[in-house]
């Protein structure tokens, strides 16, 4: 059962600190503001800019917007991305190690293939996104919310999802091996055929959820499920 306020009424979850923009942003114009390492991009907007297939390292954005902007297939190191928003952006296949997302908002953008690993999110909402064979291997969430997300064979292996939330997102086969997921929270989200099914101990999840569970178990312990 979900957990209940005073006189019974459902708790009201937190949600994430939104991105803070200032009113004015300056467009970025190519190449002057191409992605390069040590770049530092700030209270910028960055609308139907072609960033892939670059390299950078320790590349700052900061009270940044970027709309219809692509990152497709670029590699990051170090990358920090504080107060912004990605709306109907290409992540696709991008890769960033050792990278942070603060106060961020990524809406109705595709992820497909993404791969950002050993990465610190904390207060980030993942809002309508195609995220489809993402990866987030050894990632740490902390106040973060993927809300009616395609996250097919997604991968969260030894990633810290304690601070965690799916709403309606599509995590079939998705990939749980070895995370830590006490508190991680589950509503209207399909589930079947996750992988690491074990590591979902001490996870919230909705009594409809968890009927997408019973084969993974079932698996995990051995049993065989006759029809």
């Amino acid at each position: 059962m979900p957990s209940r306020a005073p006189h019974g009424r459902p708790k009201r979850l937190k949600e994430p600190a939104l991105p803070k923009l200032s009113g004015s942003l300056t467009a970025a114009r190519p190449p002057e503001h191409d992605l390069e390492d040590d770049g530092a991009y700030r209270s910028m907007e960055f609308k139907g800019v072609d960033l892939s297939f670059r390299d950078a390292d320790a590349a700052e954005f900061e009270s940044c917007r970027l709309i219809d902007t692509s990152f497709s297939s670029t590699r990051m190191r170090r990358a920090e991305f504080t107060d912004v928003e990605l709306e109907r952006c290409d992540l696709s296949n991008m890769t960033a190690r050792a990278s942070a997302m603060h106060r961020a908002r990524t809406s109705a953008s595709r992820l497909t293939g993404m791969a950002w690993s050993e990465c610190v999110f904390r207060d980030v909402v993942f809002d309508s996104c195609r995220a489809d064979l993402a990866g987030f291997r050894f990632s740490t969430f902390k106040s973060v919310v993927f809300r009616d997300c395609a996250m097919p064979e997604a991968t969260f292996q030894n990633a810290d999802l304690r601070g965690a939330r799916f709403e309606r997102c599509d995590l079939t086969r998705a990939q749980f091996s070895n995370a830590q997921m006490e508190g991680t929270r589950f509503a209207d989200c399909d589930l079947s055929g996750i992988a690491g099914v074990t590591s979902l101990r001490g996870a919230i999840i909705k009594s409809q959820d968890a009927r997408g569970l019973v084969h993974a178990l079932a698996s995990a312990m051995g049993i065989t499920v006759e029809e």
